[in-house]
C-alpha cells in the first residue's frame, strides 16, 4: 500500500477538526441513544487527567479489581504492540474507541504519517491530547470526539486501525459497516477482544456489573460475532491468548510470578490452538482485510 502524502494527511486533518468542533456540543451529546451516553460517562468515570498511570493511584486496584488480572496478559500486549510497530510507519492510523490514547500515541512513536484517536468520552480524548503534548507528539496525532459506529470520516480514508478492547462496547452491525466504509482497500484492522465461552470468566463478568456497562456484559465477542465479521472483511490471522496464564494472577506480587507466568504463557501457546479448549481463552486477536477494488 502507498504511503499517504502530506497534503492528503493536512486535508484529513481539517476534516476532523471541523468533525471534533461539532461534537462537543450539547446538541450533538444529545443525539446519542442512552446506551452511547452511558458508555460516555462510564469511561469519564474510569479515567483520571491528573496522573499518567491512574493504576498507581491508593485504591486503584479496590475500585477495579479486574485490573489485577492484566499482569498476566504480557503475550498479548506484545503481539498488539508489534503488529503497532509493523502497520503504523508511514500510514493513517485509527485507535478505535481510543480511551486514553495509549496505542495512539504509540503509533504515533512508531512513524504514523497521522495517528487519530476516537472515543465518545470527552474525557479521554481529553487526555489523550494532554499525553500527546508531554510526549511531543502533536505534530502527527489527532484525537477527538465522536461515535465509533458513525464516525463522520471520509470514505477509504484511513490505512490501520487497532481496536483492542472495544468492539463489545458497539453494536456491531453499525460499527463493522463503518470501519469498512472509512477503510481504504487493502487496509487492515487489528482487533483483540475478550471472549465469552469460558464459563467461569463470563461468570465473573457477571457478578461485578459495577466494573462495566449493562450493554458490554451482555455483548462480549463470540464466534458467532467472528463470523459476522467475515461478511464485512477477510479474516486472518486468528489467535487466541491466556487460559492457563490467568491461573498465575494470585502469584503477580511474588518473585514466583515471572517464571510462573512464562511456564503458563508455554502451555498456552500450544493447547489453544486446539479446538475447542481454543474457545475457552480469555481472548482472541484477528486481522481485518478490505479487499482490494477489483
Amino acid at each position: 500500500m502507498r504511503y499517504v502524502t502530506e497534503s492528503e494527511t493536512m486535508h484529513l486533518r481539517d476534516t476532523l477538526a471541523r468533525l471534533d468542533e461539532a461534537h462537543r456540543t450539547e446538541e450533538w451529546t444529545q443525539t446519542m441513544v442512552q446506551r452511547k451516553r452511558e458508555e460516555a460517562e462510564f469511561h469519564d468515570w474510569t479515567h483520571d487527567l491528573d496522573t499518567e498511570n491512574p493504576e498507581e493511584l491508593p485504591g486503584w486496584e479496590k475500585e477495579h479489581p479486574n485490573m489485577k488480572f492484566y499482569a498476566a496478559t504480557v503475550e498479548a500486549a506484545q503481539h498488539r504492540e508489534a503488529w503497532i510497530a509493523r502497520h503504523a510507519p508511514g500510514h493513517i492510523f485509527v485507535d478505535y474507541a481510543c480511551g486514553r490514547g495509549t496505542l495512539g500515541l504509540m503509533a504515533a512513536r512508531a512513524g504514523a504519517a497521522l495517528s487519530i484517536g476516537i472515543d465518545v468520552s470527552p474525557l479521554s480524548v481529553q487526555t489523550a491530547r494532554r499525553r500527546a503534548a508531554q510526549q511531543g507528539l502533536e505534530g502527527n496525532t489527532c484525537f477527538l470526539v465522536t461515535d465509533c459506529e458513525n464516525t463522520g470520516f471520509p470514505d477509504n480514508s484511513v490505512d490501520r486501525v487497532i481496536a483492542a478492547g472495544c468492539l463489545h462496547h458497539l453494536d456491531l452491525s453499525y460499527a463493522l459497516p463503518e470501519l469498512r466504509r472509512i477503510l481504504k482497500p487493502g487496509g487492515r484492522i487489528y482487533a483483540i477482544e475478550a471472549l465469552a465461552h469460558n464459563p467461569a470468566i463470563q461468570l465473573y463478568r457477571r457478578m461485578t456489573p459495577h466494573l462495566r456497562t449493562a450493554f458490554e456484559v451482555e455483548h462480549i465477542v463470540s464466534l458467532r460475532d467472528l463470523q459476522f465479521a467475515r461478511y464485512f472483511f477477510d479474516m486472518q490471522n486468528v489467535r487466541y491468548f491466556h487460559l492457563f496464564s490467568i491461573a498465575t494472577t494470585p502469584l503477580r506480587k511474588t518473585r514466583w510470578f515471572g517464571g510462573a507466568l512464562r511456564v503458563a504463557n508455554a502451555i498456552d501457546r500450544i493447547v489453544l490452538k486446539i479446538p475447542p479448549i481454543s474457545y475457552m481463552a480469555w481472548s482472541v486477536s484477528f486481522e481485518l482485510v478490505k479487499k482490494e477494488a477489483s
